[in-house]
């Protein structure tokens, strides 16, 4: 398979910030404290309907399968839910949990070996959007100014990151983003997720909300 990368002659935009929409924010701030990825986030209260998957995932790459353990071992502890335990796989090793709000989260590594103690850092920090036609849905974006880093057909794509975020954004087929997490692929209502834009305010072709990083939602700090 090719892989392709493409730049578009738009105005530049990038994700600013990642807003993940919750019934307590309070129980969230909690969680994500524990859990070790409260730098990465917003969050911001909602009672907006949504139920089964909600499309997308947050997915941590760490340095190796000791920290991986740690990082689902500090979720299951705070209150999260093991979608499918840690083990190893094709590409290393990692596991799925759902957070108490609702979220999935995705810890990985591509070491197999437990080669050095478990650490704290997140080596990568990468937001995927279920899409239903990843190259449509890539066009968009980058009609709208984002770069893409990397594609691999209609299966996958990942933007450039910015200088406002250190998360970073991919495309990646629906159905083929929840058989990796371990869940139906069937969902409806809201996303539960604000994404924060260094440009406009919009909405994608899969309901992806997006507002300006200007008006963003309030830290967990």
């Amino acid at each position: 398979m090719v892989m392709a990368t493409t730049t578009s002659t738009a105005a530049h935009m990038s994700l600013a910030s990642v807003t993940l929409e919750v019934a307590d924010p309070e129980a969230a701030r909690r969680f994500y404290s524990a859990f070790g990825v409260d730098t990465y986030i917003h969050l911001r209260a909602s009672e907006a309907h949504s139920t089964g998957f909600r499309g997308f995932t947050l997915a941590l790459t760490v340095s190796g399968p000791a920290t991986v353990d740690g990082f689902v071992g500090a979720a299951v502890d705070a209150g999260a839910t093991v979608l499918k335990p840690a083990a190893k796989s094709l590409w290393g090793y990692g596991g799925v949990v759902q957070a108490p709000d609702g979220t999935i989260w995705k810890i990985a590594t591509s070491a197999k070996k437990h080669t050095g103690p478990a650490t704290r850092e997140i080596d990568e920090l990468v937001l995927l959007l279920g899409v239903e036609d990843v190259k449509a849905t890539k066009q968009f974006y980058v009609a709208r100014g984002l770069t893409v880093a990397k594609s691999f057909g209609g299966k996958y794509a990942e933007f450039a990151p910015g200088t406002s975020s250190p998360v970073k954004l991919a495309l990646y087929k629906r159905r083929a983003l929840a058989k990796d997490l371990g869940v139906p692929a069937e969902g409806s209502g809201s996303h539960r997720i604000v994404l924060g834009s260094t440009a406009d305010t919009f909405t994608d072709p899969d309901g992806f909300a997006w507002e300006a990083a200007a008006s963003g939602a309030p830290t967990l700090s």
